[in-house]
Formats: C-alpha cells, sequence, structure tokens
C-alpha cells in the first residue's frame, strides 16, 4: 500500500510548487506526472523537503542527461541498482529506456536476476562488472578499479549512491 499521497500543484506550498515546476519543465517533465498532475516515483517524495529535494533532483539530472557515460552504461548501471534492491519502479521506468536502446529482453532478465551476462562493448561489460561489485560489495579491488578510466568511475560510483537513495526512498515510500 502506498504511504505518501499524490500531491497535485494546486495542493502545493511555494517552495514544493517552485521545485515541482522545476522537474516539470525539466527532461523528465510529463512522463513523471499521473492523471491528476502530482509528481510520480521518487520525485513526488522530493516535495516534502524542498530544500533537500532540490539538490537531488539536480544531482539526478546531471547523472542523467550531463555525465560522460554513454546512455547504454547510464541504463545498465541503474538497471544493476535497481536489481539489487528490487527497486519495481525503477526496473520498470528504466527496462523501458534500455529496451529502446536495443537491450534484449534476456539480457534486461538477466540484469534483474544477477545472472551472468556477456556484453560485445568493453565499456558496458566494464560497467556491468564495476556496479554489480559497487552494489554487492560497496567498494572495488585493485583489477576492477583499473576497467575504467577515474572519472567514469566518479561518475558511476556517484550514479550508483544516488540510484541507491531513490530505491530506499520508493522502498520506504511505498511507491
Amino acid at each position: 500500500m502506498k504511504r505518501l499521497r499524490p500531491m497535485p500543484p494546486a495542493q502545493l506550498d511555494p517552495d514544493a510548487r517552485a521545485l515541482y515546476d522545476r522537474i516539470n519543465a525539466g527532461p523528465r517533465g510529463a512522463s513523471m506526472l499521473d492523471d491528476q498532475g502530482a509528481l510520480i516515483g521518487p520525485f513526488n517524495a522530493m516535495l516534502l523537503s524542498p530544500a533537500l529535494g532540490d539538490p537531488l533532483q539536480e544531482l539526478g539530472a546531471a547523472i542523467r542527461y550531463r555525465s560522460s557515460l554513454t546512455d547504454r552504461c547510464r541504463e545498465l548501471a541503474i538497471l544493476v541498482v535497481a536489481a539489487h534492491w528490487s527497486s519495481a519502479f525503477e526496473q520498470q521506468v528504466h527496462e523501458k529506456i534500455a529496451a529502446d536502446l536495443g537491450f534484449s529482453s534476456d539480457q534486461l532478465a538477466a540484469i534483474r536476476t544477477g545472472e551472468s551476462l556477456s556484453l560485445e562493448d568493453p565499456e558496458e561489460a566494464a560497467v556491468l562488472r564495476v556496479t554489480r561489485a559497487l552494489v554487492t560489495k560497496g567498494d572495488l579491488d585493485d583489477e576492477e578499479y583499473a576497467l575504467l578510466p577515474e572519472p567514469t568511475l566518479f561518475e558511476l560510483t556517484t550514479l550508483t549512491g544516488y540510484y541507491a537513495t531513490l530505491a530506499l526512498q520508493l522502498r520506504v515510500f511505498r511507491v
């Protein structure tokens, strides 16, 4: 059962409404609204504390739209985090994006279940291995650390932490 009620824009205080408008005006926009115009997923909870919700959603926008990770690498990493945390909302949203990027249903199933997955692209294979290590061990050994350049590792560890935060919030608020 959902714990957090939908918050249509007319019911928001000025700070929450300003955050709502920033989220809705961005690239995620209308895809994150329900039929009453309330934000869905993790964005609804961000309205509870605009002072924290705004920087959090801005970090998410930077990860999604301004990092150097390829779209496929980013979605692969997001899905590894979603699978680890059993985050149904993240899985549903990002599996659709990943499918549109060419991931097969067998590949998506392997990511979801943590099964072995052979990827032809060496960067994607490295992202898979590193992200799985991050979510299971919370660290990398020297071999895993050497798989990606340090700027990519910074972006990937940031992505992993951000989506783990969202997964926790989605679970607590029963989204």
